[in-house]
């Protein structure tokens, strides 16, 4: 209980250090037409050989469903196998160096999702790391939306570092102005084991074809309006 209240001061005090919110615009006329999005990402996005490689990752996926609701995206993905805010992935990238790599300043919205390989770094180094992250998106992108979206579990059985982490993510993203999604509260793949490859982590196709038309939805609902 110690360590747990220990836990929750550090994440308040860390929250309080975020920079406010850029203010969110609107872009009007033919510019509204087209918007601009990066994505910062893990395994879950760049798909593996047991599903969403490509065009049957959700990424891809995604962009066509908003693209057919008038909503079409240029969009610049950085996701890295075994990467999160605290650990370094395939090719030696965290999330903040995926951020300095994707993010621009015309950028409507910058999607933060995952994630579960920040297992080994203590809850409150991640609150830190994610901090950077977002203060560099916002200084990249200032008039950029954010959208968090934490690490997904594929069963109601979430270890303790999982919540940790996603309890980190969620202070220091609503600090920031972010917009926080949890998977785990939501049940994300839970009960769906046609969602997830026999190696019981990654999603398949069909899991990509679910986080396709989850996320495109959270998307839509960050971008302008139609017009």
């Amino acid at each position: 209980m110690r360590r747990l209240a220990g836990l929750v001061v550090s994440l308040a005090l860390l929250a309080t250090a975020v920079s406010p919110a850029a203010p969110s615009v609107q872009l009007a006329g033919r510019e509204s037409a087209l918007s601009r999005v990066a994505v910062i990402s893990d395994s879950y996005t760049t798909g593996t050989d047991l599903g969403g490689l490509g065009v049957n990752g959700w990424p891809a996926l995604a962009w066509r469903i908003l693209a057919d609701q008038g909503r079409p995206v240029a969009a610049d993905v950085a996701a890295e196998g075994r990467a999160g805010y605290g650990v370094r992935g395939d090719h030696n990238s965290t999330f903040g160096d995926l951020t300095a790599r994707a993010v621009r300043p015309d950028d409507t919205l910058v999607v933060f999702f995952g994630s579960r390989n920040d297992q080994p770094v203590d809850a409150v180094d991640v609150a830190g790391l994610a901090r950077n992250a977002f203060d560099l998106a916002r200084r990249r992108a200032p008039t950029a939306r954010l959208l968090v979206i934490g690490p997904p579990w594929p069963t109601a059985d979430v270890p303790v570092r999982i919540t940790q982490i996603r309890d980190a993510l969620s202070i220091v993203a609503m600090a920031s102005g972010a917009r926080f999604v949890d998977p785990l509260a939501e049940g994300w793949f839970v009960g769906r084991p046609d969602l997830i490859a026999v190696d019981g982590v990654h999603p398949t196709d069909t899991g990509h074809r679910y986080l396709a038309e989850r996320i495109a939805g959270l998307i839509a609902s960050e971008l302008p309006a139609v017009r």
